[in-house]
């Protein structure tokens, strides 16, 4: 049943690797373009989901984010939205809402009745769908250059009627000025973060599930340990034109990944991205990330293979368009997505 393999990557009472993944995605065609590499350099409404701290570089008073891309052939739909504003010269706080789902899954629970007949009329469909809402404060420290901020998340995971989840978890962040050089450092579910998952299968549900082998799904908890991303860029400026690379690397907990530094439990993914910009209005970007090592096709032993992307921006009085080709992880280029976001910043009226 297609509702039951979804289920299935659902975690019960236990620590499981790539836990609320769709929080990894990333937001904002910018960093995306730049192969997520903008832990350091992020200074704009996006702050509030790749570093809170970056929150205070708001150029204006309030400042909103859109963004909307499509994967898998435009299967699974991934929403962002968020606004942030400036509390005083000190301090700032924002809100984003990101919404990841796979809208009508075939229910085929009742495809074939008790007695043995198929009736296609008996399919149903549902969606799954993951919530995130995520609060933020950014304050700058006495330190010159110094500034830390901190998020609060709350999620909401769904499966139909047959399971939810709510969980809650912090991230913390910083970042650092000197000259021309950007540090900055982010801490995502600092303190782990839970998913209390209650399930609904009703008579019939469990029925199948035990005629065709399934596992029953308990009520439990999904736990997603703590994950580091540090990162470091420059800004060159030579007259009107500006070139900032950024490096970041980001360190996972949870067990071996397939990346390119492996071991248990740490796995350490390095990525780099590159923006060249012409009088802070025309942008175009570039970032090497995700890299991997895969069998070979030919021979016995293992070749590293790497995830590009490219981009382009325009910004004009506040308002920001931003476009990213980005790979979703197979160098395939038939399932490279559009990413397109656009950033609003905005004063009080007189």
């Amino acid at each position: 049943m297609a509702f039951a393999i979804v289920l299935s990557l659902t975690s019960i009472g236990q620590v499981r690797k790539y836990s609320n993944e769709f929080l990894a995605i990333g937001v904002g065609a910018r960093a995306m373009a730049m192969s997520k590499a903008n832990i350091a350099t992020v200074n704009d409404v996006t702050s509030g989901y790749w570093n809170p701290a970056g929150l205070i570089g708001l150029e204006k008073k309030f400042s909103v984010g859109l963004m909307h891309s499509e994967y898998f052939a435009g299967i699974a739909k991934y929403d962002y939205a968020s606004f942030a504003s400036k509390i005083d010269d000190e301090s700032s706080f924002g809100f984003s809402y990101i919404r990841f789902g796979v809208d009508d899954i075939p229910n085929t629970i009742d495809l074939v009745d008790q007695n043995g007949n198929v009736n296609y009329d008996n399919i149903t469909s549902f969606a799954a769908v993951d919530n995130a809402f995520i609060f933020s404060y950014a304050r700058a420290l006495p330190v010159e250059g110094l500034t830390i901020g901190a998020n609060a998340k709350v999620i909401y995971r769904m499966v139909g009627d047959f399971a939810n989840a709510w969980g809650f978890g912090l991230d913390a962040g910083a970042q650092y000025k000197l000259d021309n050089w950007q540090f900055g450092a982010t801490i995502r579910d600092v303190t782990s973060t839970f998913n209390a998952w209650t399930y609904s299968l009703d008579a019939r549900t469990i029925e199948v599930f035990t005629q065709t082998d399934n596992e029953i799904p308990e009520n439990g908890l999904e736990i997603t340990l703590p994950r580091v991303i540090l990162g470091a860029g420059r800004l060159f400026e030579v007259k009107k034109f500006g070139i900032q690379p950024e490096v970041n690397i980001d360190i996972t907990t949870d067990g071996q990944r397939n990346t390119l530094i492996q071991s248990d439990p740490f796995s350490i993914d390095p990525y780099m991205g590159l923006e060249l910009s012409w009088n802070k209005m025309v942008f175009l970007r570039g970032g090497l990330g995700n890299f991997q090592k895969i069998q070979a096709e030919v021979g016995n032993f293992k070749e590293t293979t790497f995830e590009p992307n490219i981009g382009i921006g325009i910004s004009f009085k506040g308002v920001t368009i931003d476009y990213a080709l980005t790979d979703i992880g197979d160098n395939s280029v038939a399932l490279y997505s559009n990413v397109f976001s656009l950033k609003v910043d905005f004063n009080k009226p007189e």
